[in-house]
């Protein structure tokens, strides 16, 4: 006999343009969509795309993750049009390098910083709600949109390392840098 050991809460962040919430079932056509698009999926984990049934896999492992650990990745969901735009958050998984902030979004919000925006805010919610004293982004050297990113959340490029089987540069961002940069109201 299995026992359900309660609900998953996921704390819900707003920003001046999004709502970061729990995923939810009536995200899937639009989570699979994007997580089928091979630009999208380029640069995330082994760049493959993802059947319609492995992206509800990775949405459930995704609140897995929330559950197991107290934190983890957001829908990014637009407040204008209610639209699920992607996906961005903190995780750190069994076995890696540290607490990482990641983030990917349908090609239709790239280019209007939603990214940053969003990433900002997880960022911010790891830094003063969970305490943590770095956090990391790992990036492969060609994905220059997603190092912007990094660099505008004022982490620094650290070490080379590798990541499902890829070269991935680890930057790395601590508390101070942060709330030196929150103090001076960097954008």
């Amino acid at each position: 006999m299995s026992e359900f050991s309660g609900a998953v809460f996921v704390t819900i962040l707003y920003t001046d343009r999004l709502i970061l919430r729990q995923f939810q079932d009536r995200d899937l056509d639009a989570y699979a969509a994007m997580s089928s698009d091979p630009e999208v999926m380029r640069y995330i984990g082994t760049g493959r795309t993802l059947s319609r049934e492995e992206s509800w896999r990775s949405m459930a492992m995704l609140l897995g993750h929330w559950q197991l650990r107290g934190y983890g990745l957001w829908a990014v969901e637009s407040k204008a049009s209610g639209e699920f735009l992607g996906r961005v958050g903190l995780w750190n998984p069994a076995g890696w390098p540290g607490l990482e902030v990641g983030w990917a979004l349908r090609r239709s919000a790239w280019g209007q910083g939603f990214a940053t925006e969003a990433a900002r805010a997880a960022v911010n919610y790891g830094f003063e709600l969970l305490q943590q004293s770095e956090i990391i982004s790992l990036i492969r050297p060609e994905n220059t949109a997603s190092i912007r990113i990094a660099e505008r959340l004022g982490a620094k490029p650290h070490e080379e390392i590798e990541v499902f089987g890829s070269a991935a540069i680890c930057y790395r961002l601590d508390r101070q840098t942060w709330q030196a940069s929150v103090a001076r109201g960097a954008k």
